[in-house]
């Protein structure tokens, strides 16, 4: 991806991975909400990793893993593909203001406090 502090906000990061939703849909037909898959596989690979490492090794993302699947009662593949988005979003602010990972930043504000 290169340097991460030349994207404007994490979702331009997820677009140029392929990661960003789209819709096939035609006329008065509408169809369901995919990932586009339009971007750099190997980027979007280890965004995938990465997210799965982190709900396995780090409590942040695995109490928001957590909170999706039994709380809000997401599928499980869903909720990691969210956190994609969430690490690729962290990454971009972390790359721009070249601040070091705050761990309370990371939760939502009613799991913070």
């Amino acid at each position: 991806a290169g340097d991460l502090s030349g994207f404007v906000h994490g979702n331009a990061l997820l677009r140029h991975a392929g990661l960003n939703l789209a819709e096939a849909s035609s006329g008065k037909w509408t169809g369901q909400m995919k990932i586009s898959k339009r971007g750099r596989s190997r980027l979007r690979r280890f965004l995938f990793m990465s997210t799965m490492s982190l709900v396995m090794n780090n409590p942040e993302f695995r109490t928001i893993h957590a909170n999706n699947v039994h709380v809000k009662k997401m599928k499980k593949m869903r909720s990691i593909m969210k956190l994609c988005g969430k690490l690729a979003r962290i990454l971009v602010g972390m790359a721009r203001t070249g601040q070091a990972y705050i761990p309370h930043k990371a939760l939502p504000l009613q799991q913070a406090a």
